[in-house]
């Protein structure tokens, strides 16, 4: 933990406090976000004209409207359950961005990051902690006492289990060239511009497995194209149907939360954290280029949102089990065989491959369009 003050635990009651509000006001501004963006993608005027100010208002009116309306606990409800469930959601969240380093300073000659717990096993912590979210939305399906709600707390974790896979493998062909688990040895192993950050070490495989990266912390975000616990027009709202005033703001302030969080870890491990991504623009504080790389990275997942339907079960699931769990698996196999190679050996091993692996997803994709033989009754 980088020490605010001399007392251990006052840092950490402060890092608790910096931790939480930046939570609660990423997510405000996630929503303010939203709106702008769908308006703007869907020639909306409403989003981008309501209140003054252009909207700047809207989240702080959207944050009241939940806080006053009323509470209700379905009569056949287990209350415990029903009770604990949005705040082990939201936990979940929030504990994530215990080991994310916002920027670095130097001392004693050496780059340290400012993270409120610089953890040695600091990914590995990451995507346990992340993946608490899921408990609390089987926990939420299955006390609410409605079978829509249980309905879509099982494919959301049938769903979230599932793209862990992909993350995790896709996150170890990235720590091949960090060499460590700590979040802040990964962001100092991509000191000295653009060329050295993550994404573009084992070129074309950890670009692939950034993108992998990407679509599974969407994935267990529950952003569409992977809104499955949700699915509005199929489950009534899914695993929260059956909440209201805050306990249902928890679970909106998780979901939006999980957006800022899912571009600051992706900028850690992949887009060079604090560092810029050019020697020259160095005068920049790294607290800057952390935050416009994240921004960077929400607007992009919102506008997906925007931008793509929504999967079908058999779609998601197929998305993961034939097509991301294989791709990353070749991004890991191929980040790994490219880091003990140098030389003009190395671009020669690094274009087979990617021919290999542009090969295997078109035939997965043949394989997919074939038409399914209809018997004859």
């Amino acid at each position: 933990m980088t020490l605010i003050t001399p007392w251990p635990l006052v840092d950490m009651v402060i890092w608790a406090v910096i931790v939480i509000l930046f939570f609660v006001v990423a997510a405000l501004v996630n929503t303010l976000l939203e709106r702008k963006i769908s308006g703007f993608m869907q020639d909306r005027l409403g989003p981008m004209e309501v209140g003054r100010w252009h909207g700047i208002l809207q989240p702080v009116a959207d944050a009241l409207k939940l806080l006053q309306k009323e509470d209700i606990v379905p009569a056949r409800a287990n209350p415990r359950l029903h009770m604990v469930a949005p705040a082990l959601a939201t936990a979940g969240a929030i504990s994530a961005m215990a080991v994310i380093p916002w920027w670095g300073i130097e001392r004693d000659g050496a780059v340290i990051g400012v993270v409120p717990a610089d953890l040695n096993i600091g990914i590995f912590y990451f995507l346990a902690i992340s993946s608490l979210g899921v408990i609390g939305i089987l926990m939420a399906g299955w006390g609410s006492a409605n079978k829509w709600s249980l309905l879509g707390a099982m494919r959301g974790a049938a769903q979230i289990v599932s793209y862990e896979i992909p993350v995790g493998i896709a996150a170890l062909a990235a720590l091949v060239y960090a060499q460590s688990l700590s979040t802040v040895d990964i962001v100092n192993s991509q000191a000295g511009g653009l060329l050295q950050w993550t994404i573009f070490k084992g070129f074309p495989f950890n670009f692939f497995g950034a993108a992998i990266f990407a679509a599974g912390a969407i994935a267990e975000g529950n952003r569409l194209p992977f809104d499955m616990p949700e699915s509005e027009s199929e489950l009534v709202a899914g695993f929260h149907t059956e909440y209201s005033g805050i306990r249902f703001a928890m679970f909106f302030l998780a979901e939006y939360g999980n957006i800022f969080v899912a571009g600051l870890v992706i900028t850690v491990v992949y887009l060079g954290g604090w560092y810029a991504p050019f020697p020259f623009l160095d005068f920049i504080p790294g607290l800057v280029w952390t935050a416009l790389k994240m921004l960077l990275l929400g607007v992009t997942i919102i506008a997906v949102r925007w931008s793509l339907p929504r999967l079908r079960v058999d779609q998601l699931m197929a998305l993961c089990w034939k097509y991301l769990i294989p791709l990353a698996l070749v991004c890991l196999f191929g980040a790994s065989l490219l880091a003990l190679i140098d030389g003009p050996a190395r671009i020669i091993t690094g274009v087979v491959l990617f021919v290999l692996l542009v090969g295997a997803v078109a035939l997965l994709g043949r394989e997919d369009r074939r038409p399914v033989p209809v018997k004859e009754s």
